[in-house]
């Protein structure tokens, strides 16, 4: 099969892409993921793909697994694993509409991962309109909660992947075109300082502030970052009148690490923050954790049949170890052969200045399509 080919074209995956986008989906809104969830099942159906739509837990929206016509169905084939849940509140369309602006569409989600899952799907649907048959059968599991660590959805990641050969996730491609073939190990953790009320005019002395605390103890947080282990505080919440001290502050850090037991040394750092002094409590909580993933044998060799079909399409692949989590951490720490950031090209995700690079959408297209028809 001749990548080359395919019949894919910039402008109907665009106009294929646009409803995605303006269907916002971000992770803590349910009934809006839902709706992407519906919108994609609908597209995966008119394909030919046998969809089912699994149930959100925890609060948190629905999943959606399509299996597409195969001969060899019931062996162990490819998962195509993306998430259509994004960081961007309902109503940032206003400040980041969709719009193409020369070499660049902007839209949120458009990149992380919105534009990959797209490319994706069109790559199934190339080859079937061109009657090119993959000789192994192919799975698309859509999730609805990787931008906060997938804690509902892990246990069906793992249990999904472990009934595949390969798998492969559009998440975005590096700016140099390159993929993903390993990814750092991430910890996130839930911070609440408890003080001790007052009036702040009257008797702010005798008040305990569980900001002030919390600000500390941000700061102090902040500082243990190094080269091998990275901390940073993202959520604050404190206080609710202007007038009292505050009495609860909670907040929500992030830990990153290049090697498990960076990572492992960052955890234990991290509890043993907790702790009361001058009558304010700070605990530290534990929160979803992805594993380290290290590039293995196997996954190397799906990057070599990868860099080969990059190669005929006149592409360099460049593969490396990522910062920034995402569900191949799951299947690549199981050792699943697994090839991540197989998606569209282009810069700026989780900000209002998201976008992908047009042309990217028909190169990494036809590399998906040729990965998909070699893979066996």
């Amino acid at each position: 099969m001749n990548p080359n080919a395919l019949p894919l074209d910039a402008d109907a995956m665009l106009a294929s892409l646009r409803p995605w986008i303006e269907c916002e989906s971000p992770t803590h809104d349910a009934a809006a993921v839902n709706r992407m969830m519906a919108l994609a099942a609908r597209d995966l159906a008119v394909a030919g793909a046998s969809v089912e739509i699994i149930p959100g837990r925890m609060g948190l929206g629905d999943c959606v697994r399509a299996r597409f016509p195969h001969p060899r169905r019931d062996e162990p084939g490819i998962l195509v694993l993306g998430h259509m849940d994004t960081v961007h509140p309902v109503g940032t369309l206003q400040a980041l509409p969709w719009r193409r602006e020369g070499s660049r569409v902007y839209g949120p989600g458009i990149l992380d991962m919105k534009g990959g899952n797209l490319l994706a799907f069109e790559a199934i649907r190339a080859l079937w309109r061109a009657g090119v048959a993959t000789p192994l059968p192919v799975t698309v599991l859509f999730t609805s909660d990787e931008e906060i660590g997938s804690p509902a959805t892990r246990d069906l990641i793992e249990a999904e992947a472990a009934r595949h050969r390969y798998i492969l996730v559009p998440e975005p491609g590096h700016e140099d075109n390159g993929v993903v073939t390993g990814r750092y190990a991430i910890a996130r953790f839930n911070l609440e300082a408890v003080g001790r009320p007052s009036h702040a005019g009257a008797r702010l002395g005798d008040g305990r502030s569980a900001v002030r605390t919390m600000a500390r103890q941000i700061l102090a947080i902040e500082a243990m970052s190094g080269e091998d282990c990275t901390f940073s505080v993202g959520v604050v919440q404190g206080g609710q009148w202007v007038n009292c001290v505050p009495t609860h502050c909670r907040g929500e850090a992030l830990s990153m690490a290049k090697r498990q037991e960076d990572l492992d040394r960052g955890v234990a750092r991290m509890l043993a923050l907790s702790g009361s002094q001058d009558d304010v409590t700070f605990t530290v909580t534990r929160g979803v954790t992805r594993p380290v993933w290290e590039p293995d044998a196997a996954t190397l060799a799906v990057y070599e049949t990868a860099r080969g079909l990059a190669e005929r399409l006149g592409l360099s692949l460049p593969h490396r170890s990522a910062g920034g989590g995402s569900d191949g951490n799951f299947t690549g720490a199981r050792g699943l052969p697994t090839l991540d950031g197989l998606g569209a090209i282009g810069r700026g995700y989780h900000t209002l200045e998201e976008h992908i690079e047009v042309d990217s959408l028909v190169t990494r297209g036809r590399l998906f399509a040729g990965l998909l028809a070699t893979l066996a």
